[in-house]
């Protein structure tokens, strides 16, 4: 007799492509030396984090002596750490925030599966735009529920208002948002925040319940050429923004990111009682205390984002010489270029691989056609590509 379901079955063999690659590129880097091996598949930030993680991280070592100084913590997060953390949201989503509305989680991933434990019964469905990050369909089917993948329009991945309108029904309980965007690099505008915001509105209206809006903004922080992240909460009631600091500040590994919900919203305490019971009850007990003590000491610092652009700026370079279609990316660390007539997206990245370029199908993103490149890899790397590149190149003009 089995021991595991169906369902998990069926999403190991259909497991994310992301880490699907990134594990060829393992096998390859058993095969070959470390410089002709060109991996662009994980999102893992490698610029160092700021001094003051580090002056934290010290700071913590001298009091962890202490009795309870890493015990268990609030559910909701340290005091201290929800107040600063409210003061710098509220900055950045331009309205009053106080610590009460704001809920410190393991990671962007815990407050997504934290807000769909509260929010999602089996069979509601929650909508996005695609090109999307492959874990939020698993995370809404943890709960008994279904994404419902929108296409944005091809190569510049602006949204199509009529389509999202035409794929909201009565079971349409929730929206994300992922702006910058993973893996496409675009930008919301004002504009098309408001646009999605009237769709759910009238939505809400329709079948008499409200669509939460859920913002997920790992990336806010990385923009380029003046770029800037418009703020969602005061453009929609029913908005909750989930956030983390694994690429701000680099350190992905800790597992610290905040919940963020509307003050105006209807019913906002009841929703957040529920929040945080749900952080508890699905295992996660309460944040990590050393990533919430880091936060806290090292909130408003961040990474030289210089280093990424210049990065940004080399991987474009690639692309031009090898004659690829693909739109700037306006923020986060990813290229999402077109794979050239003649491929599907999974032969294209299979070519790749042949000369130990290691990306990623866009149909791991719900966007078949395309593929993913992570430029959060040393510049030197992008640039000792370029001749592996032109060997590809031979293959496809």
């Amino acid at each position: 007799m089995p021991l595991i379901t169906p369902q998990i079955e069926e999403y190991i063999r259909t497991q994310s492509w992301i880490r699907r690659m990134f594990e060829a590129a393992s096998e390859l880097r058993a095969k070959f030396p470390a410089d002709r091996i060109f991996d662009f598949s994980l999102g893992n930030p490698d610029v160092p984090p700021p001094s003051r993680v580090s002056d934290a991280l010290a700071e913590i070592a001298a009091m962890s002596v202490k009795p309870l100084s890493l015990g268990y913590g609030p559910n909701a997060g340290a005091p201290s750490v929800r107040q600063a953390l409210a003061v710098q949201i509220a900055r950045e989503q331009q309205m009053p925030l106080r610590a009460q509305h704001v809920v410190v989680t393991s990671g962007a991933a815990g407050a997504l599966n934290t807000i769909f434990r509260v929010i999602l019964q089996p069979g509601d469905r929650v909508v996005c735009y695609a090109p999307y990050f492959v874990e939020y369909g698993f995370y809404v089917a943890n709960q008994g529920g279904q994404l419902d993948a929108v296409a944005s329009k091809p190569l510049t991945f602006e949204i199509d208002i009529s389509a999202l309108e035409a794929a909201i029904g009565p079971r349409t309980r929730a929206m994300i948002v992922n702006s910058p965007n993973n893996p496409s690099g675009i930008v919301y505008d004002e504009d098309e925040l408001k646009n999605i915001a009237a769709v759910l509105q009238k939505k809400s209206r329709q079948f008499g319940k409200p669509i939460v809006l859920i913002s997920d903004e790992p990336y806010r922080f990385l923009t380029y050429d003046g770029t800037t992240v418009p703020p969602v909460l005061p453009t929609y009631e029913y908005s909750i923004v989930v956030s983390s600091f694994s690429k701000s500040l680099s350190i992905a590994g800790e597992r610290i990111g905040y919940i963020a919900v509307n003050p105006d919203m209807q019913g906002v305490d009841g929703l957040l009682n529920g929040i945080i019971l749900a952080n508890r009850i699905l295992g996660f007990v309460n944040a990590p205390i050393i990533g919430q003590y880091i936060v806290e000491k090292a909130l408003g610092s961040g990474v030289d984002v210089a280093i990424y652009d210049e990065r940004r700026r080399a991987m474009a370079d690639i692309l031009d010489a090898v004659g690829l279609q693909y739109t700037m990316p306006k923020g986060a660390f990813y290229f999402f270029p077109q794979a050239p007539a003649g491929f599907d997206d999974v032969e294209f990245v299979d070519l790749l691989m042949s000369e130990n370029i290691i990306a990623v199908p866009g149909a791991g993103f719900g966007y078949p056609g395309y593929f993913r490149l992570a430029f959060c890899v040393d510049k030197a790397i992008i640039q000792n590509s370029l001749p592996a590149w032109e060997r590809v190149r031979k293959n496809y003009e």
